[in-house]
């Protein structure tokens, strides 16, 4: 029954072992400089997993019923993880940065008849609150004090657990069973919730070994729970392996190589959307006096690789993998750099074009896996039979991702289909501006992404590096004189946009339809290589 690897068969198999040793630190750095930690043990994890199953059961959630968690990475989430297992319901992990209309939808869409939320969160679900008929419950972490909400039972998490009601008989790990609505990051338009079953927790929990984990690595995370990256890949293997985890409750790209330090990290995983930020922080005490060995990578820019590895003394273990399947590596000293890596023994990847014709090394088309053996696992959009069917058409494994192979069968990836910048005819590389500008000083983070306008002809798009100044006294302009100099002109973006904050998923994307509404906001800081400037855009 073990070898199922759900969550709470792996806590119990650890209980077994080793029970009591702390084996999950959440970490946050207060403002005054002093490290803040809560820990979990498999022990806690299994004790605080029965309280929230019973209190589930007494909120009258029945096998199958939904609720969402809408906080930091905080133990919490862990616990109402084992207890919705012991529950028999799902949950749905939503960040708890998402305001309006987004979260009513993901709340109200999932069937959620309950929410465990941060304090943080709670005045986000009071303001929709009356767009979600079904929602019956709140349980609310800490001591803030508590909303009245029409027709919404309101308690603290802590009562709640405390009336220690009886816990409903668990039938045992299931593989097939719902665990959980993952939503897709909705970086180009509205997210879709696939239906996670425990297999794929299973399967990712096995990862360890495959990745490079050794058996006396000590990981960390900054990314949130709420996606697979770290609940699965990082969350799922310690407790596979019994390795100890720290986790940030909140990412900090300044405090992250202090943080590895003090905790004797060895490993941990860094998303493309994060690289460029902690890249361009300003060389620190702890870039160097660390223990992490390997870096599991996800879309570190070719330009920046190297570069990154010297500065940090680490290793890059490159993957490529989606939420819904899919899976490349590229182990350190393997494969070429640049490349996210090939298939584990078992899958086979290919390039297919619109006709689903592979195409041959060299070609760029959408990244494609199947199973060597056997039939491609179904994807289950919830309520949206179209897209499931669609992401697994003619028995493929379609990750909506463009790229090529190269003659060895090592995967490159590309872009998200539709979101490439093409220019005057040429394909613009944003990893070089991107790795280029934060070379600079004053740059506190960078995100070059493509916008088409009024003056652009169809499939061409103008380069816009959107710039979190660290400096009061940035200039633009010697962004365009930057890299004028250093990569030529066809690689200078066409604006530089200042934001105050590059808007960011869960995992850490930078989302491209929320730049493109700041820079049709009347108050947008713009500047082309001119001056100031506005960007007319179709229609307008």
């Amino acid at each position: 029954m073990s070898a199922l690897r759900t969550p709470t068969a792996l806590v119990r198999a650890g209980i077994a072992r080793d029970p009591d040793t702390a084996l999950l630190t959440f970490v946050e750095i207060a403002a005054d400089g002093t490290f803040l930690e809560e820990t979990r043990s498999y022990r806690d994890l299994d004790d605080n997993g029965t309280a929230v199953s019973g209190a589930l059961a007494g909120e009258g959630m029945a096998a199958g019923d939904a609720f969402a968690l809408l906080m930091p990475n905080l133990p919490e989430f862990v616990d109402a993880m084992i207890g919705s297992e012991l529950a028999s319901t799902v949950f749905v992990p939503i960040d708890p940065r998402t305001r309006g209309d987004r979260l009513s939808y993901m709340i109200r869409f999932t069937d959620c008849r309950g929410v465990i939320a941060d304090p943080s969160a709670v005045a986000a679900i009071v303001e929709v609150s009356g767009q979600i008929p079904g929602l019956e419950w709140l349980w609310v972490i800490g001591d803030g004090a508590l909303p009245e909400i029409p027709g919404v039972r309101v308690r603290r998490y802590r009562d709640v657990l405390a009336d220690r009601a009886s816990p409903p008989a668990w039938a045992g790990p299931d593989p097939d069973r719902p665990m959980q609505f993952l939503f897709t990051s909705g970086t180009t338009g509205e997210p879709k919730a696939m239906l996670a079953p425990f297999a794929r927790f299973a399967t990712v929990a096995g990862y360890g070994p495959m990745i490079g984990m050794r058996p006396d690595e000590r990981l960390y995370t900054g990314l949130s729970l709420t996606h697979a990256n770290a609940q699965l890949i990082t969350l799922g293997n310690a407790l596979a392996m019994g390795l100890p985890l720290v986790i940030s409750r909140r990412f900090t790209k300044s405090r992250l190589w202090e943080i590895l330090t003090r905790y004797e990290c060895t490993y941990f995983n860094l998303l493309g959307g994060m690289t460029v930020a902690i890249y361009a922080e300003p060389p620190g005490d702890f870039d160097r006096a660390h223990r992490v060995r390997t870096v599991l990578s996800a879309g570190m820019p070719a330009v920046m690789w190297r570069g990154f590895e010297e500065r940090f003394g680490v290793r890059l273990l490159e993957i490529y993998a989606a939420a819904e399947g899919g899976l490349t590596l590229n182990p350190p000293g393997a494969g070429p750099v640049g490349s996210v890596g090939r298939p584990p023994e078992g899958l086979v990847c290919a390039i297919l074009d619109p006709d689903d014709r592979e195409l041959p090394p060299g070609e760029r088309g959408e990244i494609c896996f199947r199973p060597q053996e056997g039939e491609t696992p179904p994807v289950v959009y919830f309520r949206n039979p179209e897209a499931s069917a669609a992401k697994t058409r003619g028995g493929w494994f379609r990750s909506g991702d463009i790229g090529y192979l190269d003659a060895d069968g090592w995967l490159f990836f590309s872009h998200r289909d539709g979101s490439a910048i093409r220019r005057n005819g040429d394909f613009i590389n944003p990893g070089e501006i991107e790795t280029e500008v934060a070379g600079m000083a004053g740059v506190a983070d960078v995100y070059v992404y493509g916008v088409a306008t009024a003056g652009n002809t169809p499939g061409e798009r103008e380069i816009v590096a959107a710039i979190v100044p660290g400096d009061p006294g940035f200039d633009p302009q010697a962004v365009f004189a930057r890299c004028r100099g250093a990569l030529g002109p066809t690689a200078v973006p066409s604006f530089v946009q200042i934001v105050a904050e590059i808007p960011k998923t869960a995992s850490e994307k930078p989302i491209d339809r929320r730049l493109i509404e700041m820079l049709k906001a009347k108050d947008a800081s713009i500047s082309g290589s001119s001056g100031p400037t506005r960007i007319a855009f179709e229609g307008e």
